[in-house]
C-alpha cells in the first residue's frame, strides 16, 4: 500500500471520529509543542540572557507573534489555489524544523558594563533568521492542517463541533507539554536544551503527518495537479512557490531585527512588521468585500458576514489571552511564588556536564521531566491502536490508546507538583485546563444539543469574552496585595486566572474554528482560515502594546520599585478586564442577529 493510498474501507473511524482527525491532532500537537515551547522561553530568554529591555522584548514578541498568524493568509491562499493542503503542511513542517534547530544556537550571554550592553550579534542574527523560518513555516502549516479537519466531516455531521474540540485539545496538549518540558529545560539545564527539545518535537510532528497521509481520504490533495505542474518563468509552479517562500524568509528576518532594535518605527510605535500586517489586512478586507458582494448568493453573504463577526470576537479574546506569554509571564517571574505545593517539590542537584556524550545523555535522561517520555509514547500508542483496529481488535485499540493517555495524565500531574516551577513552565496551566475542560465541554454541548438547548455559536463567543475579562480579576487583586504588603503573592491567584481564561477559550475558540469550515464558501476555506489567523496576528501585536504599559526599565545598578511595579500591573489587568467585559456585553446583545444570519435557510 502506498503512502497516499486510501485507508481501509469501512474502518476509518477511531473512538467515534475519522482517523485523519487524530493524525491532524498529533501533527498539530507536536507543532504546538515546538511553537509554545519556544514561545514560553522567548521573552525570558531575551530579557535575561541577551539583556533586552522589557519594551524591546515586547516589541519583538509582538512582531513575531503577529507575523506568525499573518502569513497563514498567504499560505491558505496558495494551498487553495495550487499547492493543496497536504503539500503545504509538509513544506511548512520542514521550515519549522529548520527554524527551531536554529533557535538552539544560543551563543554567548550578553554582559552589561557601565550601562553599555554587549551582545553576541552573530547569535542574534541566527535567532532573527530562525524566527523568520518559523513564521513562514507556520504560515504554510497551520491554516491547512485545520482546514483538513473540517473536510474530514460531511456537511451537517453532528460530530463536527466535537471533532474540533478534540483537535483543539491536541493543540493544547502540545502547549501544556511544551511549557512543562521546554520551559523547565530552558531555565534549568540551559536555553539551548529548551529550544532544542522544541525542534525535535516539530521533527516528530512532521513524521506523524507523513505516516498518516492515507487517512486524509484524499481531501488534502492539490485542486489541479496540471496547474501545479505548469511552468512559471521556466520553473514548475510548485517549485516557484517553494523558492518564493524561501526568499521571503530574508525580509521577515530583517523585520524581526527592526522590531527588536526599534528601527524604522513610525511614530516610535508603528513597526514595519505592523505596517506589513496592516497592508495584508487591507488587501484581505478588499478581497472579502469583493467576494461577498459579487461571488456569493444572499445566503452565503449572510453566513460570511456572520463569520467575520465571530473572527472579530476572536481578535478581542486573543488580545486578552496573549497576555499569558507577555505580562503574565513577567508578573509571575517578579511578583508571584512559583510552586503549587512547595513541601512536595524535589529540587534537582547541581548539574555538571562532562566531555562524555554518554554521561551527558544519561544526565539529561535522569533530569528531564517525566512528561517527556509520555509525550513520546502517545503517538506511538496511537499508531499501535490504529493497527490493532484495522485488524478488527477494536477493544484492544481503545485499551492501548486510553491506557497510555491515562499514564500521560499521571506524568503531567507528577511534574507539575514535584518539579520546581518557573515563570516559563507555569504557562502550562492554561493548556492543562484546556485539556481537562475539552471533554467536559464536548459532553456539555452534545447534551444540550440532544435537549434542543445548545447555545448558538455567537452566544458561546460572547461568553468567551466575558470569562476572558474576568480572568484578569485575580491577577489584579494579587498585584494590589503585593503593593500593599511588599510580599510575593501566591501562585494560586495565577491558577484561578488561568481557569477563568480557559473556560472562556473553550466557549469561543473551538466553535469559531468550526464556524470557519462550516460557514465559509467551500472554495475559500483555506483563505478564511488564514483570515481567522490574521485576527490572531493583530491580537498578538495589540497584546504586546498593552503589555508595554506595565514594562519595567531599570537603570544598571538600581533595583526596581516593588510597589510601583505592582501598581503598573494592577492598572493593566483592570484595563484588560473592562475590555473583555465590555466587548462581551456587546456580543451578547448582537448574538441573536448573528444566529439568524448563520442559518442555512
Amino acid at each position: 500500500m502506498s503512502v497516499l493510498s486510501p485507508a481501509f474501507p469501512g474502518r476509518d473511524d477511531f473512538l467515534g471520529h475519522p482517523k485523519g482527525v487524530y493524525v491532524c491532532f498529533f501533527t498539530e500537537m507536536w507543532e504546538r509543542f515546538s511553537f509554545y515551547g519556544m514561545k514560553a522561553l522567548l521573552l525570558l530568554y531575551l530579557t535575561k540572557y541577551h539583556l533586552f529591555a522589557d519594551g524591546a522584548g515586547y516589541d519583538l514578541i509582538g512582531a513575531y507573534g503577529g507575523l506568525v498568524y499573518c502569513i497563514p493568509v498567504i499560505g491558505g491562499l496558495l494551498a487553495d489555489r495550487w499547492l493543496g493542503m497536504r503539500k503545504a503542511v509538509v513544506f511548512g513542517g520542514l521550515l519549522l524544523v529548520a527554524g527551531h534547530a536554529g533557535m538552539a544556537l544560543e551563543g554567548v550571554a550578553a554582559v552589561s558594563e557601565g550601562g553599555v550592553v554587549t551582545r553576541d550579534e552573530g547569535a542574534l542574527r541566527t535567532m532573527y533568521l530562525s524566527l523568520a523560518l518559523i513564521v513562514m513555516g507556520v504560515g504554510f502549516l497551520k491554516p491547512n492542517i485545520t482546514g483538513i479537519v473540517g473536510r474530514l466531516y460531511p456537511l451537517g455531521d453532528p460530530r463536527r463541533d466535537g471533532g474540533f474540540s478534540l483537535f483543539y485539545a491536541g493543540i493544547n496538549l502540545g502547549a501544556l507539554l511544551a511549557s512543562l518540558v521546554c520551559g523547565y529545560l530552558g531555565e534549568t539545564l540551559g536555553w539551548r536544551y529548551g529550544f532544542g527539545a522544541a525542534g525535535i518535537g516539530m521533527l516528530l510532528g512532521l513524521a506523524m503527518f507523513l505516516w498518516g497521509q492515507r487517512y486524509l481520504q484524499g481531501h488534502a490533495e492539490p485542486p489541479s495537479p496540471a496547474a501545479l505542474r505548469a511552468s512559471v518563468l521556466g520553473v514548475r509552479r510548485e517549485w516557484t512557490i517553494y523558492l518564493g517562500a524561501g526568499l521571503g524568509v530574508l525580509p521577515l528576518a530583517w523585520l524581526m531585527w527592526a522590531a527588536a532594535n526599534g528601527a524604522f518605527a513610525l511614530g516610535g510605535e508603528l513597526s514595519l512588521a505592523l505596517v506589513l500586517m496592516l497592508v495584508v489586512l487591507l488587501v484581505v478586507l478588499g478581497w472579502f468585500t469583493w467576494f461577498v458582494t459579487t461571488q456569493c448568493t444572499a445566503l452565503q453573504r449572510r453566513q460570511m458576514l456572520a463569520l467575520m463577526a465571530m473572527i472579530f470576537m476572536c481578535l478581542v479574546f486573543f488580545t486578552l489571552y496573549e497576555q499569558t506569554y507577555g505580562s503574565w509571564v513577567m508578573f509571575t517571574d517578579r511578583l508571584l511564588t512559583k510552586d503549587l505545593f512547595p513541601s512536595l517539590v524535589h529540587a534537582p542537584g547541581v548539574l555538571v556536564w562532562s566531555d562524555s556524550l554518554a554521561e551527558n545523555v544519561g544526565l539529561f535522561v535522569g533530569t528531564a521531566p517525566w512528561s517527556t517520555w509520555g509525550l513520546l509514547a502517545m503517538p506511538v500508542a496511537f499508531v499501535m491502536a490504529v493497527r490493532a483496529s484495522e485488524r478488527g481488535a477494536t477493544s484492544a485499540a481503545r485499551t492501548i490508546f486510553l491506557g497510555v493517555a491515562g499514564v500521560m495524565v499521571a506524568l503531567v500531574l507528577r511534574d507539575s507538583i514535584v518539579l520546581p516551577q518557573t515563570a516559563g513552565s507555569l504557562t502550562y496551566l492554561g493548556a492543562l485546563f484546556l485539556v481537562v475542560l475539552a471533554p467536559v465541554f464536548a459532553w456539555l454541548w452534545a447534551t444540550l444539543a440532544k435537549r434542543g438547548r445548545d447555545p448558538s455559536k455567537p452566544f458561546k463567543g460572547a461568553l468567551g469574552l466575558v470569562f476572558g475579562g474576568l480572568s484578569f480579576v485575580p491577577l489584579a487583586l494579587a498585584a494590589q496585595q503585593v503593593g500593599e504588603t511588599g510580599v510575593m503573592a501566591s501562585v494560586w491567584w495565577l491558577v484561578l486566572a488561568y481557569l477563568l481564561l480557559e473556560i472562556g477559550e473553550m466557549c469561543l475558540a473551538p466553535v469559531s474554528l468550526a464556524a470557519v469550515t462550516e460557514l465559509s464558501v467551500p472554495r475559500v476555506v483555506g483563505l478564511m482560515m488564514g483570515m481567522w489567523l490574521l485576527a490572531t496576528a493583530f491580537s498578538e501585536t495589540l497584546a504586546a502594546q498593552f503589555g508595554k504599559l506595565a514594562a519595567l526599565d531599570v537603570p544598571e545598578g538600581e533595583t526596581w520599585d516593588l510597589a510601583l511595579a505592582a501598581a503598573g500591573y494592577a492598572d493593566l489587568f483592570w484595563l484588560m478586564m473592562w475590555i473583555g467585559l465590555g466587548c462581551g456585553a456587546v456580543a451578547l446583545i448582537v448574538s441573536p442577529v448573528l444566529k439568524r444570519m448563520m442559518r442555512s435557510a
